[in-house]
């Protein structure tokens, strides 16, 4: 009975075989594994269940703070910019400080002081903020997702999800300052004219626990538990992770990506090969070919990656080799995955063109022979 039943739990495993990344083990209430240029969920569980979600929140303050204001705008620090409970990078009332250092403050240090003075320098106050912050959600299309706060203290009408943050995240990390300021570890903050000097420290343990890992930010209340959404890179692709209320957030990330990034393998672009008309050369057509460019792709999605070639209809010789003609996009589902250049195979010179001699003399000559 025993032999039977062990050949039967084989031939199980042999037809439907063990998952070594079971999703059901993690730790976290809801997540999301999330590719933001394929626009691609990888793995999840609850990813669209409202949620609060913590510090998290100031990825859209800051986000929005990197896309509109000058970093090197001083903000003087009033006393409704400091009242609020919680992580702080204390500053003080009448202290003036760049809204750089207040971007990484809130960032590594989490400050919600710094979230509120960033709030209240671009809008005037937390409420009118966070109509700002509705606004940005509905346009990248998050529909389970409403901001009350700056900073992501609890409130009943403050939530998100995991799939809209990942999705957040995957637009915030497109822009350089952002994407600069949650890979940083320490940031040196001088202000007050020089006479204030801290430094901030990420709170982001992945930064040096995980190969490739690149942001984003953390966060805890009683209310959400620890919540953690984090990015990686590795051979050129970015994934994007989210967990909420999650007891061992960074061992969930670690086994989101290892699980993600194997699903990923090298492929080889298509090279666009033409023979391109040539004007005033020595041959009248000149063949170019975009360079072979490998890149790293989900996989059993390359074939439907397509091409868009930026080249003009013909070229002026003299052209020589490797002179960049133009570049091919490719493209899968309208979103960019690579661009690769084209250049020219060959060297052609320009065509030697007799010149006709037409001085007034030479007419002159030429009409007195004649006579």
């Amino acid at each position: 009975m025993k032999k039977s039943v062990l050949i039967f739990f084989i031939c199980l495993t042999l037809i439907f075989p063990i998952n070594n990344y079971k999703v059901s083990a993690y730790s976290a209430n809801a997540y999301c594994l999330y590719d933001p240029v394929l626009k691609k969920v990888l793995a999840s569980s609850n990813m669209n269940e409202r949620r609060a979600m913590a510090s998290t929140t100031k990825i859209m303050t800051a986000f929005i703070a990197c896309e509109i204001c000058d970093l090197e705008t001083i903000v003087e620090i009033k006393p409704e910019m400091i009242a609020v409970e919680g992580s702080s990078i204390g500053v003080q009332v009448g202290d003036k400080i760049s809204m750089r250092c207040l971007l990484y403050g809130l960032m590594l240090e989490s400050g919600n002081d710094a979230a509120l003075s960033i709030a209240i320098a671009i809008s005037g106050s937390a409420k009118n903020f966070s109509v700002l912050m509705n606004q940005k959600a509905k346009k990248i299309g998050l529909k389970n997702t409403n901001f009350v706060t700056p900073n992501g203290l609890d409130d009943k009408e403050h939530y998100s999800c995991a799939y809209d943050m990942a999705k957040l995240s995957g637009f915030a990390m497109q822009n350089e300052i952002f994407e600069r300021i949650v890979a940083t570890k320490t940031y040196s903050a001088v202000y007050n004219n020089g006479e204030t000097k801290r430094t901030y420290y990420n709170h982001n343990k992945l930064l040096t626990l995980l190969d490739g890992a690149d942001g984003i930010k953390t966060g805890f209340t009683k209310k959400a538990g620890r919540c953690l959404v984090s990015s990686c890179k590795r051979n050129g692709v970015r994934l994007i992770a989210v967990t909420l209320k999650a007891s061992d957030d960074w061992n969930d990330h670690k086994s989101l990506y290892k699980y993600g990034f194997k699903k990923y393998q090298e492929v080889d672009l298509p090279v666009y090969n033409k023979f391109l008309p040539l004007s005033g050369g020595k041959k009248n057509q000149v063949e170019v070919e975009s360079k072979t460019n490998k890149i790293y792709f989900y996989r059993g999605l390359s074939s439907y990656i397509k091409k868009k070639v930026y080249l003009p209809k013909f070229i002026y010789a003299p052209t020589s080799i490797d002179k960049k003609l133009g570049y091919v996009e490719y493209y899968y589902n309208k979103s960019l995955i690579a661009t690769c250049n084209i250049y020219a195979k060959e060297t052609i010179k320009s065509k030697k063109v007799k010149k006709k001699n037409n001085s007034f003399m030479n007419m002159f000559l030429q009409m007195f022979k004649y006579v």
